[in-house]
């Protein structure tokens, strides 16, 4: 059973940049320990589907940041590696405590049924909490790394509306060809979570949403 949820973005630049949001993205992961669960489990997209034990390690440095996590030859995606970053970021942590964190990667291009099945999958380990590393539209200026779209802020807003409601069900429908269109890398990670709250009445909280640099981030907690 779902317990407790994170959303926070994946983006490398939470882990060195982006005070005001990485602070909120603590709270978030802070929230997640206090939910006391059996299995806490890092999920985010990445070009193919995998689970990754707690001894797995990632590295930040193709993204230009001496950053790692774990130990031996790095193999996680970049969100589930700044993901076990987060954790181990928590004041409340034990040094490299996220290290030991198992990870579950979707594929960007999974089906809605199949992310949904993940999620499912992972609730029923037990007393369960997710981090959900997943990033909005990144077309929502005519900077963003994706071409600027009108559609892309009230797709976002959407997101961000149902992050902050523990909306599972509109999460659930989100479109995965308008979710490609508008460079939404978290449409699987989020549907994900989804999948894992069917059937349950959390209570969400939207703690910080921002696109400094044209892309959506969200930090939000499920309780």
């Amino acid at each position: 059973m779902l317990v407790a949820a994170a959303v926070c973005p994946q983006t490398p630049l939470i882990v060195t940049g982006l005070p005001e949001l990485r602070a909120a993205c603590r709270a978030a992961v802070a929230a997640l320990r206090a939910a006391r669960p059996d299995v806490l489990v890092v999920v985010g997209g990445a070009e193919t589907a995998r689970s990754y034990d707690g001894a797995a390690a990632g590295s930040l440095r193709p993204w230009g940041f001496e950053v790692t996590v774990g130990e031996g030859r790095p193999v996680l995606p970049l969100s589930l590696t700044v993901g076990r970053r987060l954790l181990n970021d928590a004041e409340e942590a034990p040094a490299h405590d996220g290290d030991r964190v198992p990870a579950t990667a979707v594929a960007y291009d999974a089906a809605p049924e199949e992310c949904r099945a993940i999620g499912a999958e992972l609730a029923a380990l037990g007393r369960v909490a997710l981090l959900v590393m997943a990033d909005g539209s990144a077309c929502l200026t005519p900077r963003a790394p994706g071409r600027y779209d009108e559609a892309a802020g009230p797709y976002n807003a959407l997101i961000a509306d149902a992050v902050g409601r523990a909306d599972a069900a509109a999460l659930a429908a989100l479109d995965p060809v308008e979710a490609d269109r508008l460079w939404v890398t978290g449409r699987a990670a989020l549907q994900v979570l989804a999948g894992a709250a069917e059937g349950t009445s959390l209570t969400g909280r939207l703690l910080m949403e921002s696109s400094p640099y044209g892309v959506g981030y969200f930090a939000g907690v499920w309780s």
